[in-house]
């Protein structure tokens, strides 16, 4: 269960090294944890509002929410995709979920380890509790590779059963009563009642889940994340790969001891796993010039330092900027669908089964009836 971390000699060489990549990295997790944050705050004003009759609150709800959607956000794009037409319910969560998709598809799963909230704390508590094993056992604890390889298979099932359940079970008929759906239109709503009213069951769910992360580095994103693997999957599409120059280098192990996905980045001349989340620590680490970096596979060009904050920002913000340039981003739900379909939540279930005309028929009187309750 452990791996000695003395069990590698680092052989000390001369360091001729660009610029890191940590700080600003470290600033850009810092930046979206704030405006995640900041999202949250508003949307307590906006439930708030609801909650008082527009006594206290805003009814000024963050579009950036949808971020947290990524299963209607996911739907929505199928529905574009499909139909041409852009589903009004949470516009931007589509937006966010293709800045997402495209970031991975220009520089793998830059995501996760740039830009993810819980990516981010993931790290931290990873840092937390490999400082601790290290103090008290003088290793770190990590899962033997014959049952590492089962777990990361983990969250490739879980996506398979999403796509699965997207993709293949429904058409565009079914998409529409589910988007249109009051159970869809307040997920977001009823997203935020999960943790403020969150049960026993589920805080110790997340409980365990944090114990887990800050004994295995990176428990949830490793093992159980099915956003994580779907962005594994797109990154292998990615022209953007970590490239070692086995001329230059010196087996000083460095880029392999600062990997926190336990990628032997001293073995391969490309780094090609599903698990590199494009951090950078192999790259910062290493202490000669040109000898590990990031290159345009098609081109054989080297991506200077320099050039990879504002391509990972970048990549992200296109389709962000899009949504909102083409006035897209803020839903077209009135004050009175959502006065009515807060009011009901509790006895709004997740819409399952629809797979019979006559079960999309009654799905879409019940929708109409609940637009028609909202006097729209």
């Amino acid at each position: 269960m452990t791996e000695k971390i003395a069990e590698i000699k680092v052989k000390p060489i001369k360091k001729e090294r660009e610029g890191k990549l940590q700080p600003s990295r470290f600033w850009v997790q810092i930046s979206f944890i704030l405006v995640c944050l900041w999202i949250g705050v508003e949307f307590y004003y906006f439930t708030r509002y609801f909650e008082t009759a527009g006594v206290e609150g805003s009814f000024s709800r963050p579009p950036g929410v949808e971020a947290f959607l990524p299963i209607s956000s996911m739907m929505s794009v199928y529905y574009f995709a499909i139909t041409g037409e852009l589903h009004q319910a949470h516009p931007a969560g589509f937006f966010i979920f293709l800045g997402i998709v495209s970031l991975s598809l220009v520089f793998g799963k830059s995501f996760c380890s740039w830009i993810c909230p819980v990516g981010s704390i993931s790290e931290a508590v990873g840092d937390f509790g490999d400082a601790v094993w290290m103090k008290l056992f003088k290793r770190k604890p990590r899962i033997p590779r014959l049952l590492d390889y089962p777990l990361r298979s983990l969250k490739y099932l879980l996506l398979a059963f999403f796509v699965y359940a997207i993709f293949l079970s429904m058409e565009a008929a079914a998409l529409k009563a589910f988007l249109d759906s009051p159970y869809n239109v307040i997920s977001d709503v009823k997203m935020y009642y999960f943790f403020a009213e969150i049960s026993q069951f589920a805080f110790t769910v997340i409980a365990v889940l944090f114990l887990l992360s800050v004994v295995i580095r990176n428990f949830w994103c490793r093992y159980l994340c099915p956003y994580g693997a779907l962005l594994g999957v797109v990154s292998f599409l990615s022209p953007f790969k970590i490239r070692r120059d086995a001329e230059k280098c010196t087996s000083c192990h460095l880029c392999t001891l600062a990997c926190p996905n336990r990628i032997n980045v001293e073995k391969v001349n490309h780094v090609l796993s599903d698990e590199c989340s494009s951090c950078m620590k192999c790259v910062d680490a290493c202490p000669l010039r040109d000898t590990l970096y990031v290159e345009n596979i098609f081109t054989k060009k080297k991506v200077k330092k320099k050039y990879v904050t504002p391509l990972v920002i970048g990549s992200f913000f296109f389709f962000i900027g899009l949504g909102i340039i083409t006035g897209n981003w803020q839903n077209k739900i009135t004050k009175e669908e959502y006065e009515v379909y807060i009011e009901m939540r509790n006895s709004l279930g997740h819409p399952t089964g629809v797979q019979t005309q006559e079960e999309l028929d009654i799905m879409e009187q019940r929708n109409r009836e609940a637009k028609e309750k909202a006097g729209k």
